[in-house]
């Protein structure tokens, strides 16, 4: 074991995410928002870092290189591993990560919603949206939880 690679971390900071240290480097990604399985095998073999070491044994390089690897990700993976294709405004192919999935979303509803398309009526409404039945099996509302024998006065 080197010198840098003696302390361990147990919670390691990447893409404005916080990682829990003792999973493999592989796994410890796919907590990032937008990274899965196959992103992440992707990532480290892209930075030659072992994906079977546990992320807190990483030395600080290793994680740099992570976190350069995820911050410029739209450079260098294959389009058909990105999770969005041709983009409404700008027709390219992008892989979104965090926080910019709940954004463009929401913007994509919003859109809908705004030039009174057929999915954008259903989602004003909270209807399904993807041709589901409405008579009946349909989720609405919030959920109320259960509740306790005690609470309820039952037996």
């Amino acid at each position: 074991m080197t010198e840098e690679n003696e302390e361990f971390k147990y919670i390691v900071r990447i893409a404005a995410t916080d990682i829990d240290g003792n999973k493999p480097t592989k796994y410890a990604l796919m907590q990032i928002k937008g990274i899965g399985y196959m992103v992440a095998n992707a990532i480290v073999n892209h930075t030659g870092v072992n994906g079977r070491e546990r992320i807190g044994k990483l030395s600080d390089e290793d994680i740099e290189k992570l976190s350069n690897a995820i911050a410029s990700i739209n450079e260098w993976l294959p389009p058909w591993l990105r999770n969005r294709k041709k983009d409404l405004f700008t027709g390219e192919d992008k892989h979104l990560i965090g926080s910019e999935i709940d954004l463009t979303k929401r913007e994509d509803i919003n859109l809908l919603k705004k030039i009174r398309s057929y999915r954008g009526i259903r989602h004003e409404r909270g209807l399904p949206v993807r041709g589901q039945r409405t008579r009946s099996n349909k989720r609405s509302g919030l959920t109320v939880g259960v509740i306790r024998k005690k609470l309820r006065g039952g037996k």
